[in-house]
């Protein structure tokens, strides 16, 4: 396993441990480096090929320690990092290619559709109008963030799926629904949902799209095979009295008879002037 992959799942360690335990100084210490570890691990891996997941690692980051802080203003701001999150991952997607692979999905947009506005129609009224309104903004780019993820495979799939019931685990607890574990449940699946995407992610192969010609297929190479022209049959009339005579014979002078009473009329039709191609010369001594 890489050793950025071994630091990022030892912080998510400490972290879960600190809400576990109701140590928030272990959470300062993990939480607002989950995400920037895994750009790190990006980047060291894809420079900025992938340049929109790493801005959005960063916004995550920022949303992280935002939403360690107090109150509803706080909260909104973190929301506000977030959203910008999703919109940079689901533009990746999108330059992926996410658009052609969710057409003949329709029927799974529209269940995710479907769970999103049961989740607003729930929440929105707990968590008031400035926050609902929020919420009702940012969860449309979650669900997107989500289905265009599976553009990359199943890794990438399964992470927007964990993310957007992390997301609503939080949702939960702002709109005042709790219950036992939840906060440590939202820190498990948060900090899965960013492993699978960044991985997937990383294991991407460059592509056109990102200024990377595609490499050759290994193709045996065949040598490629000249034909000689065909030579072409000499203008000197062929010797008199020759029997290799064919339709293309030339008499060697107009009145040579002797030795051809033998020939058929179709063969001395064939010597003729009008039969001749165009290609041979007019016989010596004769009319052209």
């Amino acid at each position: 396993m890489p050793p950025l992959i071994l630091a990022f799942a030892a912080l998510a360690a400490l972290d879960v441990a600190g809400v576990a335990a109701g140590l928030p100084a272990l959470e300062w210490i993990a939480k607002p480096l989950l995400a920037p570890v895994l750009a790190v691990h990006l980047w060291h891996l894809t420079g900025t090929r992938h340049a929109p997941v790493l801005a959005g690692l960063g916004l995550a980051a920022a949303g992280d320690v935002a939403l360690m802080l107090p109150g509803r203003a706080a909260f909104a701001v973190g929301l506000g990092f977030f959203l910008g999150a999703q919109l940079c991952w689901t533009a990746a997607f999108l330059r992926a290619g996410a658009l052609g692979h969710l057409r003949s999905r329709r029927l799974l947009c529209a269940v995710h559709g479907a769970v999103l506005a049961a989740a607003v129609a729930v929440l929105a009224p707990a968590l008031g109008p400035a926050l609902g309104v929020a919420v009702a903004g940012y969860a449309p780019a979650l669900v997107t963030m989500a289905l265009t993820a599976r553009v990359l495979g199943p890794r990438a799939a399964w992470g927007g799926l964990v993310f957007l019931g992390s997301d609503l685990l939080v949702g939960l607890g702002a709109a005042g629904i709790d219950f036992p574990g939840q906060g440590v449940l939202v820190m498990i699946t948060y900090t899965l949902a960013l492993a699978l995407i960044t991985t997937a992610v990383a294991a991407v192969e460059p592509g056109p799209a990102d200024g990377v010609p595609p490499a050759p297929s290994p193709t045996t190479h065949a040598t490629p095979v000249t034909t000689r022209p065909e030579a072409s049959p000499p203008d000197t009339p062929p010797a008199a009295g020759s029997h290799r005579s064919s339709g293309r014979r030339r008499a060697t002078s107009p009145t040579t008879t002797t030795g051809t009473c033998a020939r058929s009329s179709a063969t001395s039709a064939a010597t003729s002037p009008s039969a001749r191609p165009a290609r041979y010369g007019t016989p010596a001594g004769g009319t052209p």
